[in-house]
């Protein structure tokens, strides 16, 4: 093989190798409430990922506007799909909420980040 050849064929599989690496975390598909959403007192928080979770590492929690938790309920995932997260809420006052998601893929690969909703 000559040289531009193994250089091509070499970068080719770095390609595919990080891209499935890229692939590996769970990221969210869709999210009650929505992302920027105005909305009525939620009755829970739950979030679809494209991917199975960890039940043990996986966690949401939801703040109010000055960065205090929100007593909700304990972060559960579906038994069945292992890919939807959610809590329980508790009635919320109007205002701006934030929610943190952790998820943790069945491959051990960690992702997170958060959303705000309103409480009109």
């Amino acid at each position: 093989m000559n040289l531009k050849r193994i250089l091509a064929l070499s970068a080719m599989c770095c390609g595919f190798a990080m891209a499935g690496h890229a692939l590996a975390h769970a990221h969210p598909k869709s999210m009650v409430p929505a992302a920027d959403a105005a909305v009525a007192s939620p009755a829970e928080v739950r979030i679809v990922f494209n991917e199975a979770l960890e039940t043990a590492f996986s966690s949401l929690t939801v703040q109010d506007a000055a960065g205090h938790a929100v007593a909700g309920g304990k972060t559960e995932v579906d038994s069945a799909t292992h890919a939807t997260m959610h809590m329980s809420l508790p009635a919320l006052v109007p205002g701006v909420y934030t929610v943190k998601w952790v998820a943790v893929a069945r491959d051990g690969h960690r992702s997170s980040g958060s959303y705000r909703f309103t409480v009109k």
